[in-house]
């Protein structure tokens, strides 16, 4: 695989795990959307329009598709390896792998696709400038697999 991208560092709680202390298969979806967030918020990025440096803050999931590899098993850090594997005119593809703290253990990987939409009508709008710039270092040269 490619080196590149971003690794995020995330917690797994309590209340992520099931019965069997195991992370929640939902939860791994919540763990990727942590990781994506934070890097997006310290470039500026908000839900607010009024407090976003980017002026696309109406971004929904489209498709999220996930392999389990291997289970968590149980509270702590782990962390979110994400990328950009292509950014269309008004979607982009990310890829990611969940993995152990150490980066170690693969425990889930896939891909996310989000779809930029205008706020007044709900329907594709294109990428501003701004937010296709603050993205260029999660490009990928080659596509990591899924």
């Amino acid at each position: 695989m490619t080196a590149g991208g971003v690794y995020e560092p995330v917690q797994v709680y309590f209340d992520d795990l099931d019965a069997m202390g195991l992370l929640h298969n939902a939860r791994y979806a919540l763990l990727v959307e942590r990781a994506i967030s934070a890097y997006w918020h310290r470039l500026g990025w908000a839900s607010d329009p009024g407090r976003s440096a980017f002026k696309d803050v109406f971004l929904a999931v489209r498709e999220f598709k996930v392999t389990y590899n291997a289970p968590i098993t149980g509270a702590g850090e782990s962390s979110v390896h994400f990328w950009l594997e292509r950014m269309g005119r008004t979607s982009g593809w990310y890829g990611f792998r969940v993995l152990s703290a150490d980066h170690a253990v693969v425990h889930a990987e896939g891909y996310r696709v989000n779809v930029n939409l205008d706020p007044a009508t709900l329907r594709p709008t294109p990428f501003s400038d701004e937010l296709r710039a603050a993205a260029a270092p999660l490009m990928l040269a080659e596509a990591a697999p899924c």
